[in-house]
């Protein structure tokens, strides 16, 4: 099979790069299937590589039950496996992500394990991927997008407006504690960082008085009641691509990449692919915060909505574009946004958060 060009964007690893496989033969498939199960013991037909958090072993988890479903020849026992990749941001959590490199510190290994073959397919969280892949990967699935919503957690109060002067707010995320900031200028924010489960157990021990934690990730682990309430996207704007899962591949691998693109849920990877458009355009480090949300509205059409602010929440700018809901105007309602927002802020802006 010749090897895929993206018409659109010179890098196959860029943010919105959608080039898709020619569709095989699912005889083809089959064939090839059966011969390998000939020729000698069973071994997987699909690698998946994942971080070992119990958040990311749900999300292969699903992606292994959404293949196995819709590929009979890999129900069967064994045909996909998991393999657990320790990352850089796995193995260091006693300090904020900007300051042992923010960007890839959840992928960067396992994207190495794809490129050298020990893997054939990696999922990842979307807003953990930096907006280019290494040369050689291609994203060519996104599953159905969760709730993107932030979940509030608080043992003595129902929500942030409700929370005393002085009450402590632990978050990792830049994005998270300006926003809280930028409204509630009373409350304290400090770096939280862990798996779910450890950030709720360090809130029951008292170390913070509250926590935000992405609603998705509750939700894929069951622990959708653990949420004292959940934030509107006017009062916390997610993440740029939260509550999506991405699965790449090599870009040669043409098998790989037939079988995630009969999993890849279309409204998702537009959105996703408008809201990396507007964070390449501003990632200008990884010590700026930044919103995004892309969506299909009541009418069918494209809303969206960006920010940027400071750190500590003193400075935030605000945007917000509607279109068509196709790729080409998403992707410039993306550039589109994230360009008048540079132009806001300022050269001088991007150099304070250095």
């Amino acid at each position: 099979m010749a090897t895929m060009r993206c018409t659109n964007h010179t890098l196959l690893g860029s943010p919105t790069c959608v080039a898709r496989p020619r569709r095989r033969c699912p005889a083809v498939v089959r064939a090839a299937v059966a011969v390998q199960a000939e020729a000698g013991p069973k071994v997987s037909l699909i690698r998946i590589g994942t971080r070992g958090s119990p958040l990311a072993l749900a999300q292969a988890h699903e992606t292994r039950e959404k293949l196995k479903a819709a590929h009979t020849e890999l129900a069967e026992d064994g045909a996909v496996e998991i393999i657990i990749i320790k990352t850089t941001g796995d193995m260091i959590l006693d300090k904020p992500l900007a300051d042992i490199g923010g960007k890839g510190l959840f992928t960067k290994e396992i994207d190495d394990a794809l490129l050298q073959g020990r893997i054939d397919i990696a999922v990842h969280s979307m807003k953990d991927v930096p907006t280019y892949l290494p040369e050689g990967t291609i994203l060519p699935c996104n599953l159905p997008r969760e709730d993107v919503r932030d979940a509030f957690i608080c043992l003595t109060a129902k929500t942030l407006a409700d929370l005393p002067a002085g009450s402590v707010v632990g978050s990792a995320s830049l994005r998270r504690q300006s926003q809280i900031l930028y409204k509630y200028p009373s409350l304290k924010v400090v770096n939280f960082r862990g798996n779910v489960q450890t950030r709720l157990r360090k809130l029951k021990e008292g170390d913070v008085h509250a926590t935000l934690l992405a609603l998705a990730g509750l939700k894929r682990l069951n622990m959708a009641e653990t949420a004292t309430s959940v934030l509107s996207v006017d009062e916390m704007l997610p993440a740029v691509a939260q509550g999506a899962i991405g699965i790449a591949c090599r870009t040669s691998d043409d098998k790989m990449m037939e079988y995630l693109s009969s999993l890849n849920h279309e409204d998702t990877r537009l959105a996703v692919a408008c809201e990396r458009e507007f964070l390449s355009v501003l990632d200008g480090n990884c010590r700026t915060p930044i919103a995004a949300y892309a969506y299909r509205d009541s009418d069918g059409n494209c809303s969206f909505r960006g920010l940027l602010a400071s750190p500590d929440g003193s400075i935030v700018y605000e945007t917000s574009r509607s279109g068509t809901y196709s790729f080409d105007d998403m992707v410039a309602i993306g550039q589109d946004a994230g360009h008048e927002l540079k132009a806001k802020a300022g050269p001088g802006f991007f150099d304070g958060l250095q």
